[in-house]
């Protein structure tokens, strides 16, 4: 059996996916603010720390893979788009930067990342503001997204969603991770109807806007299943899987992206490309 480590995991998908790992029988340590074997706050550098340093603890300095499923939604706020970056951005690249040894001492270890359709079904997020997230700057993104006022939460969530989803892209390719075995994905839900989802419903105008959201297959997503295509992901079938974003919301990302991808490489990116491909058969 495995040993992996669940973020996220008191409540929604994260707890979903905890409980049917530990069903299958694997070693699971969870990570969360409440109710967990390892209990940190992640939206502070120092909560990041700590919960990075019990996890490798319990361990014994080998993990067969984690799930980050952790994150703030874009709830009303002043302070809210601060904790949203801190926990849905660097509550992720945080950890897996500290547990990295500890996933390449493992035989082929997989790990699944927590994105959302909304890195791709959200208009206007702000590019500065992504590229803020991944160059680690965090103070220029809470400046971009000043300027949407009460909707900032909005566009934190979103931007940081797609800056997680382009770190996993960038990252997991690299000599450090798929070269050490570590194969590293990112699952993107649309609206699952999680305690958060229940308490919007709950919430006679944020119901009206969810219900008008496209949902092509209709309804609401399950916790159970999201659950099990992440289990599906961190098994040796998902071996040849790197780098990769599985949509998993009822058809919402086809409904407004049916032309935008897959998508061939522009011409006015063909030198970089080439060049990527040089560096890639040169590297031992």
């Amino acid at each position: 059996m495995s040993t992996y480590a669940v973020t996220g995991a008191a409540s929604g998908m994260g707890r979903a996916v905890a409980d049917k790992l530990a069903a299958g029988g694997h070693t699971v340590i969870t990570v969360d603010i409440a109710e967990a074997t390892v209990r940190a706050d992640l939206s502070t550098p120092a909560g990041r720390r700590a919960a990075a340093t019990a996890v490798l603890e319990r361990c014994g300095g080998r993990l067969d893979g984690a799930v980050l499923a952790a994150g703030l939604g874009p709830a009303p706020g002043r302070d809210r788009p601060r904790l949203i970056a801190e926990v849905n951005y660097f509550g992720v690249v945080d950890l897996l930067e500290a547990w990295r040894p500890a996933l390449a001492a493992a035989d082929a270890a997989k790990v699944v990342v927590f994105s959302s359709n909304s890195s791709s079904t959200v208009p206007m997020v702000p590019g500065r503001a992504v590229r803020g997230f991944l160059e680690g700057d965090i103070e220029r993104v809470l400046r971009t997204l000043r300027v949407f006022g009460k909707q900032a939460p909005t566009f934190a969530y979103a931007a940081s969603k797609i800056a997680i989803s382009r770190w996993v892209r960038r990252t997991a390719v690299t000599k450090e991770w798929a070269g050490a075995g570590i194969r590293l994905n990112a699952i993107a839900p649309g609206a699952v109807l999680t305690p958060l989802l229940e308490q919007q419903l709950a919430t006679p105008a944020e119901a009206k806007q969810i219900r008008r959201f496209p949902v092509p297959i209709g309804g609401f997503g399950d916790p159970g299943q999201l659950a099990d295509w992440v289990v599906f992901m961190l098994s040796d079938a998902a071996d040849f899987l790197c780098g990769s974003v599985v949509f998993v919301d009822g058809g919402s990302d086809a409904w407004f992206r049916a032309d935008d991808w897959p998508r061939g490489v522009p011409a006015r990116r063909l030198r970089g490309y080439l060049r990527r491909m040089k560096e890639f058969r040169a590297a031992p």
